[in-house]
């Protein structure tokens, strides 16, 4: 394989991979507000509540996926199996 489908199949599986993180995440938010509110919680703060552990599951599936990176870099030379999706402004 060359370094372009390595590229295509990196940005595919980390994809993937962002997106099980974020369900997990707001599963697991979601389980804990209904534990820890149950139906006490009124109709508007559980829109609001869901709204915030949307962003906050977005927010902390980058956070993770951004430390899952920074780790495989210092492990491997990605530079050596990816293309760069970006080229270099001159």
């Amino acid at each position: 394989m060359n370094k372009k489908v390595n590229t295509l199949l990196f940005v595919l599986g980390a994809t993937v991979f962002n997106i099980f993180v974020m369900i997990l995440i707001m599963t697991l938010g979601l389980a804990a507000i209904s534990m820890l509110a149950g139906e006490s919680i009124s109709q508007g703060a559980a829109q609001i509540l869901f709204l915030l552990l949307f962003f906050g599951s977005v927010a902390g599936a980058f956070l993770i996926y951004h430390q899952v990176v920074k780790l495989l870099s210092k492990k491997f030379d990605l530079d050596k199996y990816f293309h760069p999706i970006f080229k270099k402004r001159k």
